[in-house]
């Protein structure tokens, strides 16, 4: 017995070499798992990255099945989603854990995202793997929208008629663009089978390239800590760092764990509440597209919501109160800032100048335009975070209080995105965008003000 081992693991040993001169499978699984050096102070915020991985997976693999069943027709796709769901053995299983894994997935990034601002992953050496998750992060807001109007229900229907008809605001070629998205004047059979062609195969190739080059710009430069400091600061003689472990079998294991806590409540929710009160699949949506019935609220599934608040509180009283505001900051800064007369000037001018644009340009537009730069504020982190550390452990108060008020702001707009829109609730959105994005334009100021603690020579696992 012991010779057909030996001769079994010849074996083995035999193929991978062969497989190794033609292909380096043995040296990426080395360089990217088994010798993969990381930080051995993960806490919990460090296994959304891993999960994100798994929902994508399980997004893909039940997509496959779906597309199996369902008819990318305008007549026939509704009817194809209830019979899935009603006569496909297990196709209620396999619709509801997509369903659940496209918010699984927007729970899960928005964590990964938020452990990225705490721990300061966003900082110098790490700026472009920052910026390729960002991308991903639109990518997959895209990839969501696309598939919400495939069950061709009448919120869903509705939804894609009112966020396409935003691209109207575009100058000269908005009508043009909002048409070609369409494919027709109306969401209609061509919205349909374009969104399907983009949600089933561009866009998931587009996802998983861009989580290739995450892994792989992470791996250059080496994954972050929650005390925000170089590993191979303190190095042995081998030149191997004395706080790094391999990733393998370390946190192979321990995110495993993360996995099985995971799919007890991503399944939990599958069997006990796929729709979640309507916050996962709303009610609406449960009933055909229909051209003639508007739905008494039309809004996006939750993920979307913080950024439906924004463009929604773009009223004329906001606009009103950013051009006023426009002014008073230039008058300000020319008082106040230490430079010569002609800076002062165009302080004062560039104060006007905003105060007309907002003016003179209309809600729709100002609420698209500061709903794109929601989004485009995260990409401008790596430069507004001037903090001299990376760590939330270590920062100063100024900033833990101006991201606790963010984070407030944020689910309160998410909040608010979900409900029909009122005076006081409009008005709390307001104060909500605002709040959202001062926290992006005064942070160069915040985080280089306030006292900071010092780092530690060598990793830590205490709390601070």
């Amino acid at each position: 017995m012991a010779i057909h081992r030996h001769d079994d693991h010849k074996s083995a040993n035999g193929f991978m070499e062969w497989v190794d001169r033609r292909m380096p499978v043995t040296k990426v699984w080395n360089e990217h798992l088994a010798e993969y050096i990381a930080p051995k102070n993960f806490n919990f915020w460090y296994y959304f990255g891993s999960l994100a991985i798994l929902v994508l997976v399980i997004q893909l693999v039940t997509g496959i099945f779906l597309t199996m069943h369902y008819k990318p027709d305008a007549a026939l796709a509704f009817a194809s989603v209830e019979y899935i769901m009603r006569d496909v053995p297990f196709g209620w299983l396999v619709r509801y854990m997509h369903s659940t894994g496209a918010s699984a997935f927007f729970v899960i990034i928005y964590m990964h995202m938020f452990r990225g601002i705490i721990y300061g992953s966003h900082r110098e050496p790490r700026e472009l793997v920052w910026l390729i998750g960002c991308v991903i992060f639109v990518a997959l807001m895209a990839e969501a929208f696309m598939g919400y109007l495939l069950p061709w229900g009448n919120m869903s229907y509705w939804g894609a008629q009112v966020i396409i008809s935003l691209f109207d605001v575009i100058p000269y070629f908005g009508p043009m663009l909002t048409e070609w998205i369409r494919g027709d004047f109306v969401v209609s059979d061509a919205t349909l089978n374009r969104f399907f062609a983009f949600h089933v195969i561009l866009l998931p190739l587009i996802l998983v390239a861009l989580v290739f080059l995450h892994l792989v710009a992470l791996h250059q430069v080496g994954s972050n800590n929650p005390d925000g400091i170089d590993i191979y600061d303190n190095v042995d003689e081998h030149g191997k760092p004395l706080d790094g472990i391999p990733f393998h079998p370390y946190y192979t294991v321990k995110d495993l764990i993360g996995v099985g806590v995971f799919l007890m409540i991503y399944f939990g929710v599958i069997f006990f509440a796929p729709d979640l009160g309507g916050i996962f699949l709303e009610k609406d949506n449960f009933a055909p597209a229909n051209s003639l019935q508007t739905p008494p609220d039309i809004v996006p599934l939750w993920y979307f919501t913080p950024f439906y608040s924004i463009l929604r509180a773009s009223t004329d009283t906001l606009l009103a109160f950013l051009g006023v505001a426009s002014i008073a900051v230039g008058v300000l800064a020319a008082i106040f800032v230490k430079v010569k007369a002609p800076w002062r000037v165009a302080f004062v001018v560039t104060g006007l100048v905003a105060y007309w644009v907002f003016d003179n340009t209309t809600g729709k537009a100002w609420g698209v335009i500061l709903m794109g730069l929601a989004i485009v504020c995260f990409f401008l982190l790596p430069w507004l975070d001037r903090s001299p550390v990376k760590s939330i452990r270590y920062r100063s108060l100024p900033f833990k209080i101006a991201l606790a008020i963010f984070v407030v702001a944020f689910f309160i707009l998410g909040y608010l995105g979900m409900n029909s829109p009122t005076p006081v609730k409009t008005l709390l959105a307001q104060v909500c965008t605002v709040i959202y994005f001062l926290f992006f334009f005064l942070m160069p100021w915040f985080t280089s003000i306030g006292k900071t603690k010092p780092l530690p020579e060598r990793l830590t696992s205490a709390e601070h």
